[in-house]
């Protein structure tokens, strides 16, 4: 999920063909939808947290987030993957969101800790080699 919430090519084909070893088709697949449901969610609800004019917050998002309920996979490893694609992406709401969804399951703060970890060195891998793409281009 991270890998996808991030897009760089060669990231996404190296995380995506050790994740094939690994993880089922449905849950490969579930991961890319975490990506693309947090990459709408985290926008919209990270700009209303921001936004100084609450008024928007009262307002249904009218957003279809059908997936979230129903991921194809289990429930946790789906919000794991949403916590480290909205740490990515920086939506503090939506980390707390799905943390709080964790904790209430019995999901330790340490497996927590390790998703933010996960996104957090797949994001900076990615960077470095964006750039150094960049730089060889």
């Amino acid at each position: 999920a991270s890998a996808h919430a991030i897009g760089v090519a060669p990231v996404v084909k190296a995380i995506e063909a050790q994740a094939a070893t690994i993880l089922s088709p449905e849950a490969l697949s579930a991961a890319k939808s975490a990506a693309a449901i947090m990459g709408m969610n985290n926008i919209y609800y990270r700009a209303l947290h921001l936004m100084k004019n609450q008024e928007y917050t009262t307002l249904p998002a009218k957003l279809r987030m059908n997936v979230i309920a129903n991921p194809g996979v289990d429930k946790m490893d789906f919000e794991l993957w949403s916590t480290a694609v909205s740490a990515i992406n920086g939506c503090g709401a939506c980390m707390d969101a799905h943390e709080s969804e964790l904790r209430k399951h019995g999901i330790p703060n340490t497996q927590v800790q390790a998703a933010l970890r996960i996104g957090a060195v797949v994001h900076a891998a990615s960077r470095i080699i964006a750039s150094e793409t960049a730089l060889a281009s």
